[in-house]
This record gives structure tokens, C-alpha cells and sequence, in this order.
């Protein structure tokens, strides 16, 4: 026995009465509600934790900013005095040609320098861009990984595909575009705030009569805002589920005729995506134009008061020259840069946090529970299966196994047989663990599968769903998902087995053809045998057949019948059929009725009881639908 994963082992979606893809909420014309925004400053603090582990990336990214800072701040100091270079002495204007010469070279030098900077800065910036979302990312897929299937059933598709492309990469653009900004404008703030000090205190005094009514009008602004920001995001989410719907349903789209009907719910909720895009980026805009204008009014009281204080010098300031003036009115400007540039940028850090908050709330979800320590070996598996007094609901109050009992012995082929939504399936879903019991316990061997490691359960147990899963890789590969270290010889051989390699030859690449996405270029019969092969390869202690031959014709059907008797032999094996031809020849014949086991035994046996196997048997062969 290989531990190597088992062909499709995911289930299909069951509903609240354990009917495959019946329960509510489901991807299908599901809503999306919008719940309250998390905590901004969490999701703000777990991100820059991701952003901290490039710790080289942001030493080098500030070292350079740094850098760029002082030869910015060192600008208006040299165009000041550069200006003073110019005087009226005794009525005659004079100019130290020289020095105004030399300090122009060396604002010329500073400016290229500050130029190289920058570009590496971008450079930098990218990086830590890329690698924080690298982190994220891969921590993301990972968690999708061991999130319980009740949580895909729960969840649309294309929302989590939403969270792991948009949502990433909306964090990605703010750390790129906005990491260095702000870093940047911290540094520019503190430098442009001393040299302010350095040339007037009094001066800059002045300029932080501003400051208050910035913080008042952007933290108003942005708690305002931020409620847009996240219901886009929420939207955007939304609007990826249903063009992924669309998309993987179309043929019964098309069928139904509800083409008009799916354009006309997308178009309701691009029409919702519109509106609150509008409102975000109209109050995101807003920002701007006030920090602007509280900018514009810094510049103008410095210009006003420092005219004043050159035209009438006080003994408790330094004197000032038009020089240092021309320099203050260039650091205010520095000064409130910063505070501009974070209200420009906020619309993209709101939408950022947003993103990050979906991305955090997948990643806060709870992990399938996987508790098992017992330390049995797949070879030591003999297939003892028994459901001891069962009770499961997929939701509370809506019980779909009530007090099951049942017991299958090694190496038994066991049919299980009901009408739709009687919990045939939901019994597969418990032994692979797929869903967690209410009451009661299952056990192979005797021993508790929840003392069973998952992944020695489940690689122990192959499955043959209905709805076939295949990837979109070649035929060889999706054979030997079942068993990876399969020679080409053993894949072939199973392919033979389950009847699949007749029609795998007449592929012009043969075994080497790549499928289109989910097999769609091939038959429904043609991929019902390629997972029947997939089974067959993977050699399974368990084997679990769901309506495993529904989709090919009598005869290969009768092939496939021939091949799984060979397949079954020695192995416990459990077979869900709606086609009670296939199962005549089971060893025991389980009926499952509103959640329980209503009668088991034989063909003959349960055909001369007249009870519930009588009926459907009779109603299926008079054509009436059960």
C-alpha cells in the first residue's frame, strides 16, 4: 500500500437534509452579507509583521530614504542661500557670483544624486512588496489547504479566489506605493520641522497651527470613508462568485434559458459595485483637496508673518533674510507633504485593509481538527468498519442521521441504498472525516477514526464520486494522482482495468494528452473511467464507490462491473447506488430511511420482506421516479 492521496476525494456540497448541493447559501445565487469591518489597527499590526520579516529589504529601504531625505532638506537651505548671495549694499545691489555659483552646483549635484536614489528606492520598495505578498500569499493557499470542507461548502468559491487574487494584490500595490511614502514622510516631517526650529521657532510655531485641524479633518474623513472601502471589497468578492458560477454552470444556464436572469443579478450587483466605488473614490478624493488647501493655508501665514518679521525684526528671534524666508516657505511645503501625501494615498491603504482583513479572517478560521495519535500503519488495515449509534446535522436542528447503527466486516462489498436526501452519502462524509460527528463514533478495525491520523485514514480509502474531478493536466497524471510513484507500466494497467485505455489509445497523444479544465474536452463516461482508474491504481484498503458507473452506458457499465469485482475483492467496499441493478450481487444491502438504517440484508432476502427495498426495486423497474 502506498500513502500517496486518493482519487476524488472531495465531496460534493451537502444540504441541510444531506442532499448534494441542496443547502442553503450554497454558490449559487448566494448573497454575500456584509458584516462590520474588523479592527483596522489588528489587521494593520499583523500586516506589517509580514512586511517585517524582509527585515535586510527595510534597513537598505530606509538606509537610502535617509539619504534622499537629507538631500531634499538640504535644497531650500542652498536655494536660500543662494538668494542671500544676492544684497543692496549702500543702495547698490551686489552678487557674490562665486558663492551663488558654488551653491547651485551643489543643489545640481544633490538633485542627481537624489534622482539615483530614488530609482533604487522604487527598486527596494518593489521588493518588499513582492516578498511580503510572496509570504502572505503562500500563508494563505496554505490555510485554504487545511480549512475543513464545511468551510468550502459554506463559503463561494469565487470569493475566496477574490481574497487570494485581489485582495493580495491590493495589499501588494499599497506596501509598493505606499511603504516608502510613508517611511519617507515620517523622515521629511522631522527634518522639515527642525530645519523650520533651526532658521525660527516662533516661525515654526506658526506653521503647526495647521496641525490640529488636519488630524481633526482626516480622522473624520477617514472614519467616514473606511465603511466604502470594505463594502467594495465585499462587493468585488461578490462579483467574482457569480462570473465564476456563470462560468462553471453555464451549459445549464443556457439550458434553463436563465441567461437573462443571471445578467440581470450580476448587473445588480455591479450596479451596487458602482455606486459604492463612486462614493469611495468621491470621499477618497475629497482628502486631498482639503489637505491641499490646509497646506495652501500654512504657506501663506508663513509668507505673511515672515514678511512681517523681516520688515520688523524683534529682539528675541534670530534676524531673518529673504533667503530664510524663501527656505521656510520651501520646508513648510516639506512640512505638510507628508500629511498630503498619506490623505492621497489613503484610498489605496483603505482598500488595503480591507483586503487584508478578508485575507486574516480565512487565515483565523479554524484548521480541519486532526487529532489522531494512534500510530496503526495503512498496510496494518484490514477494513473492520462499524457505525455505532450515529447522529449528525449539517445544521442544528436539522438532524440527517438519527441513532445509526451499522457494521461492515472486512473485505464485505456493502450497498447502500434510499431515496435522495435519506443520508447515503453524508455516511462517506463521516468515515473520510470529511464532517465531524454530533453523537456516537465510527471505528476501523476498532479503533476510533478520530484516533486515526487523517491523512493515514484517508490514504487509505479511495473514492469514485459521481461528479468526476480531474485537473488539467495530461491523462498519465490525473491516473496517477491516485499513487504519484506509479511506474508508467502500473498506470497503464489500471487505465486497462477500468476499461479506459480503449479510448485513451484513439487520443492522437495517447496517455500524453492534456485535458482542458476539469476534463470538459472528454465524455462524462470518459472521465467516470479515468477516476475509476485512478481508484484502481491508487490500491485501497477501503474502497467507496458514489454512483460510480451513473454516467457510461450499459455495455462499458457491464465492463466496468466485470472490472470492479477483481477491483473489490479482498477489500471492504461500500457502494452508494441509485441503480439497484449494479448492487444484486452485494453482500449485504443497506436501506437507509429518515436518517437510520431501515432493513439490511440480501437481494432475495430484502425483495421476499416487501419492505422499503421492495419499493424502490418495484417503483425503479415500473419507471416511477423514487
Amino acid at each position: 500500500m502506498n500513502n500517496q492521496p486518493k482519487a476524488d476525494v472531495k465531496m460534493p456540497p451537502m444540504g441541510p437534509a444531506g442532499r448534494p448541493g441542496g443547502r442553503q447559501g450554497g454558490p449559487m445565487g448566494a448573497r454575500v452579507n456584509v458584516e462590520k469591518p474588523k479592527n483596522a489597527k489588528k489587521s494593520l499590526v499583523r500586516l506589517l509583521k509580514y512586511i517585517g520579516k524582509s527585515k535586510m529589504l527595510i534597513i537598505a529601504l530606509i538606509c537610502i530614504m535617509v539619504a534622499v531625505t537629507v538631500s531634499d532638506l538640504a535644497g531650500p537651505a542652498l536655494q536660500g542661500a543662494a538668494i542671500d548671495a544676492i544684497k543692496i549694499v549702500d543702495g547698490e545691489l551686489t552678487v557674490d557670483f562665486a558663492a551663488m555659483i558654488r551653491y547651485l552646483i551643489v543643489m545640481g549635484i544633490l538633485f542627481v544624486f537624489s534622482a539615483v536614489m530614488n530609482l533604487f528606492q522604487a527598486i527596494l520598495a518593489a521588493k518588499l512588496s513582492q516578498n511580503t505578498v510572496y509570504t502572505l500569499r503562500n500563508d494563505l493557499f496554505a490555510k485554504i489547504s487545511r480549512l475543513p470542507i464545511k468551510y468550502t461548502d459554506t463559503h463561494r468559491h469565487g470569493d475566496i479566489m477574490s481574497r487570494m487574487t485581489n485582495d493580495v494584490e491590493n495589499v501588494s500595490n499599497a506596501i509598493s506605493q505606499s511603504i516608502s511614502s510613508l517611511i519617507s514622510s515620517v523622515l521629511t516631517l522631522i527634518g522639515a520641522f527642525s530645519m523650520m526650529i533651526y532658521y525660527s521657532w516662533i516661525m515654526a510655531l506658526i506653521a503647526c497651527v495647521t496641525i490640529p485641524i488636519t488630524m481633526l479633518v482626516s480622522a473624520n474623513l477617514a472614519k467616514f470613508m473606511r465603511k466604502y472601502f470594505v463594502r467594495r471589497q465585499k462587493l468585488l468578492g461578490q462579483m467574482n462568485g457569480q462570473v465564476e458560477e456563470m462560468v462553471t454552470s453555464y451549459k445549464t444556464v443556457v439550458a434553463y434559458g436563465k441567461e437573462d436572469k443571471a445578467v440581470g443579478e450580476f448587473k445588480e450587483t455591479s450596479e451596487e459595485f458602482k455606486k459604492c466605488s463612486i462614493s469611495a473614490r468621491v470621499w477618497g478624493s475629497i482628502m486631498g483637496p482639503c489637505m491641499n488647501f490646509l497646506g495652501n493655508l500654512q504657506y501663506v501665514l508663513i509668507a505673511v508673518f515672515g514678511g512681517y518679521f523681516v520688515l520688523n525684526p524683534v529682539s528675541f528671534m534670530r534676524t531673518l533674510t529673504i533667503g530664510n524666508i524663501q527656505s521656510m516657505l520651501q520646508y513648510s511645503k516639506k512640512f505638510t507633504r507628508p500629511i498630503n501625501e498619506i490623505a492621497n494615498q489613503y484610498s489605496s491603504i483603505l482598500t488595503a485593509l480591507a483586503g487584508a482583513e478578508r485575507i486574516f479572517d480565512i487565515m483565523d478560521s479554524a484548521d480541519e481538527v486532526d487529532d489522531g495519535k494512534s500510530e496503526i500503519r495503512i498496510k496494518d488495515i484490514e477494513g473492520n468498519i462499524r457505525f455505532e449509534k450515529i447522529d449528525f446535522s449539517y445544521e442544528p436542528g436539522e438532524p440527517v442521521l438519527r441513532g445509526l447503527e451499522l457494521s461492515v466486516k472486512a473485505g464485505q462489498k456493502i450497498a447502500i441504498v434510499g431515496a435522495t436526501g435519506s443520508g447515503k452519502t453524508t455516511i462517506v462524509n463521516l468515515l473520510t472525516r470529511f464532517y465531524e460527528l454530533d453523537g456516537g463514533r465510527i471505528t476501523i478495525d476498532g479503533i476510533d477514526i478520530t484516533d486515526i491520523p487523517k491523512s493515514t485514514l484517508r490514504q487509505a480509502i479511495a473514492i469514485v464520486l459521481q461528479d468526476t474531478v480531474l485537473f488539467s493536466d495530461t491523462i498519465a497524471a490525473n491516473i496517477k494522482y491516485g499513487r504519484l510513484d506509479a511506474s508508467d507500466e502500473e498506470m497503464k494497467a489500471a487505465a486497462a482495468h477500468a476499461r479506459a485505455d480503449e479510448f485513451i489509445e484513439r487520443l492522437p497523444e495517447g496517455y500524453d494528452t492534456v485535458l482542458a479544465e476539469s476534463g470538459s474536452d472528454l465524455s462524462a463516461g470518459q472521465r467516470q473511467l479515468l477516476a475509476i482508474a485512478r481508484a484502481v491504481l491508487a490500491d485501497p484498503k477501503i474502497l467507496i464507490l458514489d454512483e460510480a458507473t451513473s454516467s457510461v452506458d450499459t455495455r462499458t457499465e457491464m465492463h466496468i462491473q466485470q472490472a470492479m469485482v477483481s477491483l473489490m475483492k479482498n477489500r471492504t467496499s461500500l457502494i452508494i447506488a441509485h441503480r439497484l441493478s449494479t448492487i444484486r450481487d452485494a453482500d449485504m444491502i443497506v436501506v437507509v430511511k429518515d436518517g437510520a438504517i431501515a432493513e439490511a440484508g440480501n437481494h432475495d432476502e430484502l425483495l421476499a420482506a416487501g419492505g422499503e427495498y421492495y419499493k424502490l426495486y418495484s417503483n425503479q423497474f415500473a419507471g416511477i421516479e423514487t
